[in-house]
């Protein structure tokens, strides 16, 4: 299939050289603009992905200094508060994601859309990883006539926090978050966020302190599965890879709690891998989505606003973890 250019605005960043790996891998054909403020680096990156070229980004141009340049859709990798790449986006009537917003913050590009509902399909995809706990969740759901209850457990080792802009990313959540959104018997709770402290046990059984966090997922999860009480934990520290003397990895364990289909009550445990960490996790989910979005794999998908879980098929996903290094797995869980 042919298309115009996918541009990665922050390409040549840490998450943005994977997307365009694994974009590159699955799709040799399709075109890609490596988009940054430092050109050289652009161009290098550009080099090394191949069927790419380097572009200089500038968010204070309606045209992202592109001109009249087609592009088949936007991907942005690092906090826009311009809104600047989404803008551009409906402009050009093509699919747009980002990946940096906070619970809080969605506002800016929920107003965006609601003015514009039919310029260009809109992902705010920063659900966890783009979708690392969303989707298997969704997965394990098949098995539930009833959700009750999911709560969603992550470890992330300090060395994994990714370049400067995820780590700029990162330090302004914590900042900006003075509350933390959790679901509890069916409400929508903030939380002050120092009155959140509670720990989590990693796969390996280790007890590690943590704290109550509200990505995206907390939102899809409650309105997808319907369940009246959605936590997600997370713990900055060491992984149980690392602890036998592996290499660094992400952990999630995702705990659902329910009735099957026979109306009998249910709790299954998952817990998703990647020995890469965050960064390939997150790098493999962008690219899923924008060949989801631009009918590389699927049908091209229809403006609206969605999260990742909205649009990744689950085994879609599960195969390209797989392929990538990742596991996901059920675990046993004791007789409840």
């Amino acid at each position: 299939m042919s298309c115009d250019p996918i541009l990665l605005v922050g390409g040549s960043g840490v998450v943005g050289q994977q997307t365009a790996r694994h974009l590159r891998k699955a799709h040799p054909a399709v075109p890609l603009l490596i988009g940054g403020r430092d050109l050289s680096r652009a161009e290098a990156v550009a080099k090394k992905i191949g069927n790419a070229e380097a572009v200089v980004v500038d968010l204070d141009a309606a045209d992202l200094n592109l001109g009249a340049r087609a592009v088949s859709a936007v991907a942005v990798f690092f906090k826009d508060d311009k809104i600047a790449a989404l803008r551009f986006a409906q402009s050009r009537g093509v699919p747009y994601i980002s990946i940096s917003s906070g619970v809080q913050e969605i506002g800016p590009e929920v107003a965006a859309f609601m003015q514009r509902p039919q310029a260009a399909p809109i992902v705010l995809g920063a659900e966890w990883f783009i979708g690392a706990a969303t989707v298997p969740a969704m997965d394990t759901a098949k098995d539930f006539k009833q959700v009750d209850s999911v709560t969603v457990r992550a470890v992330v080792e300090e060395g994994d926090i990714g370049g400067p802009a995820t780590y700029k990313d990162m330090e302004r959540l914590i900042q900006a978050m003075p509350a933390v959104l959790t679901v509890k018997d069916g409400n929508y709770l903030w939380l002050k966020a120092e009155d959140t402290p509670t720990s989590l046990q990693a796969l390996d059984g280790t007890e590690m302190t943590a704290e109550i966090y509200s990505p995206y997922d907390v939102l899809s999860l409650a309105n997808e599965t319907g369940a009246a009480n959605v936590e997600f934990r997370l713990a900055i520290g060491e992984s149980s890879s690392s602890r036998r003397g592996e290499p660094l990895s992400t952990e999630i364990i995702i705990d659902m709690y329910g009735k099957d289909h026979a109306n009998q009550p249910l709790h299954k445990r998952r817990a998703v891998v990647h020995p890469e960490g965050q960064i390939a996790l997150s790098g493999m989910g962008v690219a899923l989505v924008l060949e989801r979005l631009l009918g590389l794999s699927g049908r091209p998908v229809a403006a609206g606003l969605y999260f990742p879980s909205q649009l990744l098929d689950p085994q879609v996903y599960l195969t390209r973890l797989h392929e990538a290094g990742g596991e996901s797995f059920m675990m046993n869980v004791d007789a409840d």
